[in-house]
């Protein structure tokens, strides 16, 4: 009930929630820390992309967030409007299947498929071209990771570079599996979550393919891809996410995501688990820090992911609204006024 009646003790009060239409705020007057700048504050989902920059243009919306890089001129063009950018705790990467995982997330035993293989998962990484895709579909507004752990996250190692595409090595290293003809895989990712995600897939998609790993892409809604498929262990053998935490720590990527079990796990490593459970109790942020980019390597060499690369999240804003945007991607109300005081 809390989630449809929510208390608290922050600057805004809940007025009334419309399921897929909007979230209602009313200012709380006698918050502790001054009552907010700004009165009512409404919440309205709008999944297309286009729709959403229409409504920014025509004055429906304040703020429109997850602006595509092929619309941000229009914004940055548009005299009532302007574009805040900040660069994302998320990043986009492409999970890989090993193991098969029962009910309770706990592995059963190898995956049905080439992806077992360490050379064949090492294959795919370098199969992939994630600067053409920040070039060619993201209009440069990504940068290049070699882990999931962008520069602001604990546990970021800088000497560690990304993987650049190198489509002789992964055919060698396919060979060396065993399969000299390549393999056959399927590739699943949602469509309207992230930042032109069905086009990123696309072109993992045909790159993936020009290296000889014929690729069969299927994109789904996301909340049916996250109940039908990702919580259920049946997204692979290779899946889309994004991912991002605001504790900016490698516990918030390593734990959730690659420490079996768990609902997003579909990779055992007891060394990768013993590392991360040794991270977690020590208390000494240098010794911390050092184990963190231990697990960093071992992450690497082992490939349960190859991520692609960190969001630059772009938003459009009225020009009469004073605020910037947070690399969190949370949008805080509280830190916005009206420049005219109205």
């Amino acid at each position: 009930q809390i989630t449809r009646n929510p208390v608290g003790t922050g600057p805004y009060r809940f007025v009334r929630w419309a399921k897929d239409e909007e979230i209602v705020l009313d200012a709380n007057t006698e918050y502790w820390r001054g009552a907010p700048k700004i009165k009512t504050v409404v919440f309205r989902p709008i999944p297309d992309d286009a729709v959403r920059v229409a409504a920014l243009q025509n004055g429906e919306i304040d703020v429109a967030v997850n602006i595509p890089p092929h619309l941000a001129t229009i914004i940055g063009n548009h005299p009532k409007l302007f574009l805040s950018t900040a660069p994302s705790i998320r990043t986009i990467q492409l999970m890989i299947y090993t193991h098969q995982m029962d009910a309770q997330h706990k592995p059963t035993g190898p995956y049905a498929g080439p992806t077992t293989d360490k050379r064949v998962r090492q294959a795919l990484a370098y199969a992939v071209d994630a600067d053409e895709i920040i070039k060619s579909v993201m209009d440069g507004k990504a940068v290049r990771v070699a882990t999931m752990l962008p520069s602001m996250h604990f546990g970021f190692d800088s000497t560690l570079k990304p993987i650049k595409q190198d489509v002789a090595r992964s055919k060698k290293l396919l060979a060396e599996a065993g399969f000299p003809n390549g393999v056959d895989i399927v590739l699943n990712g949602p469509q309207g979550r992230y930042v032109r995600d069905k086009e990123v897939a696309e072109a993992v998609t045909g790159q993936l393919n020009k290296a000889g790993i014929r690729t069969t892409l299927r994109t789904f809604e996301f909340v049916n891809y996250l109940n039908s498929m990702v919580y259920v262990h049946k997204a692979g053998p290779v899946w889309l996410i994004g991912w991002g935490h605001p504790t900016m720590d490698a516990e918030a990527i390593y734990v959730p995501l690659f420490k079996s079990p768990n609902i997003f796990v579909n990779w055992h490593n007891e060394d990768f688990n013993g590392m991360v459970d040794e991270a977690q109790t020590q208390m000494d942020d240098k010794k911390r820090l050092a184990q963190y980019h231990k697990i960093n390597k071992l992450w690497i060499e082992e490939t349960p992911a190859i991520p692609l690369y960190q969001q630059i999240d772009l938003y459009g804003a009225n020009r009469r609204l004073a605020w910037k945007a947070r690399s969190d991607e949370l949008i805080r109300a509280y830190d916005m006024a009206i420049k005219d005081g109205k």
